[in-house]
């Protein structure tokens, strides 16, 4: 089973997904990571964030195991690591270099000890759409601006990183402008939406779960 769950950035995909992936024991696979990754390459090397040719670059030599090492630095989640693969995530060459990695994963989906799985959860941008529009089931989870903003802006003070609620929001706005620009980035047509703005993520879960349920009993017949 193919499951993904899209929406915009602090939406609370995430912690959805990572949740449904341990109920349902499936491979978890966060997409927005690849743009991290790339992203903190740039920054790393000490190249502009506007270098099209490095980025791309870094995206075609990216593997999974990179990623992962990636991943264990501060900075991969920071402000900054945010902005950085905001603005490589806008890169069309960086896009297709890393899409190929991203659907291949739904062929051969293996949990982070490299052992097979019967399926996976996406979590990303795109996901229903261009990543995997033939998965079995997509949500797409959203949530006000304002309430995504703080979500992220109290992620930041916990990491206790220094940073300005205005700015958060700002950057979330833009971001959001930058996503949904892009061709492929609107809900699939057939994607189930959720606004989390007034539900907690237990409330989300538990009605998703019976999705899938429903979903998995109509599979086995």
């Amino acid at each position: 089973m193919i499951i993904t769950i899209d929406g915009p950035a602090a939406a609370g995909k995430g912690t959805l997904a990572a949740s449904l992936a341990k109920e349902f024991n499936l491979a978890y696979f966060d997409t927005g990571m690849v743009y991290r990754a790339v992203g903190l390459e740039m920054l790393l090397n000490g190249y502009e964030l506007t270098d099209n040719e490095k980025a791309e670059k870094f995206a075609e030599q990216l593997t999974f195991p990179r990623m992962m090492e990636l991943s264990k630095n501060p900075e991969f989640r920071s402000l900054n690591g945010s902005r950085a693969a905001s603005a490589v995530a806008a890169m069309p060459k960086v896009r297709q270099a890393l899409l190929e990695m991203q659907q291949n994963f739904s062929h051969n989906p293996v949990f982070a000890d490299g052992s097979k799985a019967d399926g996976a959860i996406y979590d990303g941008r795109d996901t229903g759409t261009v990543i995997c529009p033939h998965a079995d089931i997509k949500f797409f989870i959203t949530a006000s601006p304002e309430v995504r903003a703080m979500r992220r802006f109290k992620e930041y003070q916990e990491k206790g990183q220094d940073v300005d609620y205005k700015e958060v929001l700002e950057q979330t706005i833009a971001r959001d402008k930058n996503d949904f620009a892009r061709a492929g980035s609107q809900p699939a047509a057939d994607a189930i939406h959720f606004d989390t703005s007034d539900l907690s993520i237990s409330e989300v879960f538990e009605q998703v779960c019976k999705i899938i349920v429903e979903k998995q009993k109509t599979l086995e017949k």
